[in-house]
């Protein structure tokens, strides 16, 4: 094996960089939330647009968005999973709270195998907190949205780090009850986001999402998926090596242009810049697929280079 590519998340990725940097290989990987942050291995290199400082930039839209909203919100109640990546993803969260003045009224986590989210969502409920922080697996997410419209929570702002929302077959399930919600994400079909080979990219993977039976949209991992392929063999062009070194230290000092667009890497492994957005989502009529394959579904709020609309404030509530 010449180059190693890892599968998603930080669970796999975390036991596989020792071995790796004992083998002193390229390591290219896909969506581990601050998988390099203990052993810091030189030839790490992560595909996720969070920033050079994953933990805090993965959540910092979020907040400042909050923070812009006047009157300005006072109050936060976080609830999370209880594993690696959305432990992580509160931990940074809470700096945040803190950096932008937000006072934490709730703070819980909840086990991955929780069926019923109503008793929790009572208590978040009880608190009265201006902004409700949620960092869950899909699962999770659907169950929480569901319970959150049950009891009737109405925070100012609600949303931040829920999986499973970038999914068509989540999107469908909850329909318009998404509407208000403002999350995370990597990539949307907004015209801000249209980066040259994208639309050609994702022409092939939808003609053959339905054979394979994949998720028919392929916004958030497929594009990612192929970059880190693209970077690794932009740069084994470039050099003309195989050489680990050779191939490694030129990521680490030249910038990419790939379908999720220009990548350059920061000293750790992460992206330079973070450009980790925060969507809203936004005139969703019924559970038909159809409508999440173009713009105006899933509006970017953050950051303001990219950002294809402006945040509807406060939340509407469930519907």
């Amino acid at each position: 094996m010449d180059f190693v590519v890892s599968g998603y998340g930080t669970n796999l990725i975390v036991p596989a960089i020792p071995t790796v940097a004992d083998r002193k290989m390229v390591f290219m990987t896909l969506f581990g939330l601050a998988a390099n942050a203990k052993l810091k291995y030189r030839y790490y290199f992560q595909i996720m647009p969070a920033g050079p400082k994953p933990m805090t930039d993965w959540s910092n839209g979020y907040f400042e968005i909050a923070a812009k909203q006047r009157p300005k919100p006072k109050t936060i109640a976080f609830l999370a999973a209880d594993a690696e990546f959305a432990r992580n993803a509160v931990k940074g969260a809470r700096k945040n709270a803190k950096k932008y003045g937000f006072k934490i009224v709730y703070d819980k986590t909840y086990p991955p195998k929780t069926a019923d989210f109503t008793p929790t969502l009572r208590a978040i409920k009880a608190v009265n907190a201006d902004l409700v922080y949620i960092a869950s697996y899909p699962p999770g997410s659907v169950g929480v949205t569901k319970a959150a419209k049950e009891i009737g929570l109405k925070p100012k702002l609600f949303g931040g780090t829920m999986v499973g929302l970038q999914y068509a077959a989540f999107l469908t399930n909850l329909g318009p009850m998404l509407n208000g919600l403002v999350n995370y994400d990597f990539w949307v079909p907004e015209t801000t986001l249209d980066f040259p080979g994208i639309e050609e990219f994702l022409r092939k993977y939808q003609a053959r999402a339905p054979k394979e039976k994949l998720d028919p949209l392929g916004h958030y991992l497929p594009p990612f998926a192929y970059s880190y392929v693209q970077i690794l063999g932009q740069a084994i062009e470039a050099t003309k090596s195989f050489d680990q070194k050779t191939v490694g230290e030129y990521i680490r000092t030249h910038e990419f242009t790939t379908v999720v667009g220009k990548v350059k890497f920061a000293p750790n492994g992460e992206w330079a810049t973070t450009r980790m957005l925060m969507v809203q989502y936004q005139n969703i009529v019924g559970n038909d697929v159809k409508q999440f394959f173009g713009p105006g579904k899933r509006v970017v709020l953050y950051p303001k280079s990219v950002r294809s609309g402006n945040i509807i404030y406060p939340f509407p509530g469930f519907k």
